[in-house]
């Protein structure tokens, strides 16, 4: 009962949120969300703060989508995971991820660094433009204890470039002369969320007359998404070790991810036990729409003041990492391909 209103406020906003996503995936539910939430609380600037009744707000609520449900729905995308297949396809774009990964993350690290950003907007860049965009920045969060303007920062820059990704892709592909499946290896490495994915490896299938671009694209992209279990493993361990050095309550049970460790079960699961596909599907749309909810919340908590505070600075750094990723896999590839 204690964060219920605030809960049911997160399923009201991010309702139409989802279904304005799904007719506009170029933005999407997410983003939808967030701007919702920012322009709730810029209205109703003491929303978060009504009580009801003696005990209850909408704030307790509202903190508990954003960190606890947004936890729940990462392992929810576990289903999502069909492990043969990752090995098959994902095996061969291995070399190229590894790639991706090294210099998206260095990238980022470095060019925090020279912009002056805060350390947690830089991790949350490095890994959505590094692994799988919104979905990595919701999971990585709560692990680095990041603020919801973080998130906002970083959530904000990788729909910009997705939507440039989406655009630009399928016309750079064909301009030199990529073939199906080169498409599809180039796009799942290099775009960053999986619906842009999706999206451009669509667009390249209708025009091409076939789903090779589309279906290696989707498999090469569930390959980097689990990425997200080292990273995630690494920097709770880090996260640990800078809070036991500033004299906070160590634990690394505190900070360990479990949520990560029931992801990878699910998606053991999905792979090895015979689960009606009807039940993982239901199962991975309702993690994808507590995402949203998540995302509401975050727009609710999310301080324009603070969020603008950086400029231009985190769209600076998310060109330079998305740039580069993008050069970098198209290099690989015609290297190792």
């Amino acid at each position: 009962m204690k964060n219920s209103y605030g809960i049911l406020l997160c399923f009201t906003i991010a309702l139409p949120a989802w279904y304005a996503g799904r007719v506009i995936p170029l933005v999407g539910g997410p983003v939808l969300a967030i701007l919702a939430g920012i322009i709730i609380s810029l209205v109703v600037p003491n929303l978060l703060k009504l009580r009801i009744g003696k005990e209850n707000s909408f704030n307790d609520g509202v903190k508990y989508t954003s960190k606890k449900l947004l936890q729940y729905s990462i392992i929810l995308l576990g289903f999502d995971m069909n492990l043969f297949y990752i090995l098959r396809v994902g095996s061969i774009s291995l070399v190229v991820l590894f790639f991706v990964f090294l210099t998206g993350f260095l990238v980022a690290f470095y060019g925090g660094k020279i912009l002056k950003l805060s350390g947690k907007t830089t991790v949350l860049i490095g890994v959505g433009t590094s692994i799988c965009g919104g979905s990595a920045i919701a999971a990585i969060a709560p692990v680095i204890r990041a603020e919801d303007e973080d998130v906002t920062r970083a959530i904000s820059t990788i729909f910009l470039f997705n939507i440039i990704a989406v655009l630009v892709f399928p016309m750079l592909g064909r301009f030199i002369g990529m073939g199906d499946m080169s498409f599809g290896l180039w796009a799942g490495a290099a775009v960053n969320d999986t619906s842009s994915v999706v999206a451009a490896g669509t667009a390249w299938s209708n025009a091409a007359g076939s789903n090779t671009a589309l279906t290696v694209a989707t498999i090469v992209k569930l390959t980097r998404t689990l990425m997200l279990v080292p990273i995630a493993l690494t920097l709770a361990l880090y996260t640990a070790k800078k809070m036991k050095s500033e004299g906070d309550n160590f634990s690394i049970v505190k900070v360990f991810p479990w949520f990560i460790v029931f992801f990878v079960a699910a998606a053991i699961a999905n792979t090895f036990f015979n689960l009606q596909p009807e039940l993982t599907s239901t199962l991975v749309q309702i993690g994808k729409f507590v995402i949203v909810m998540a995302m509401a919340a975050i727009g609710l908590n999310t301080n324009l003041r603070n969020l603008f505070s950086s400029g231009i600075k985190p769209l600076v750094l998310g060109c330079f990492c998305w740039l580069v990723v993008a050069l970098v896999s198209i290099a690989a590839l015609g290297f190792f391909m």
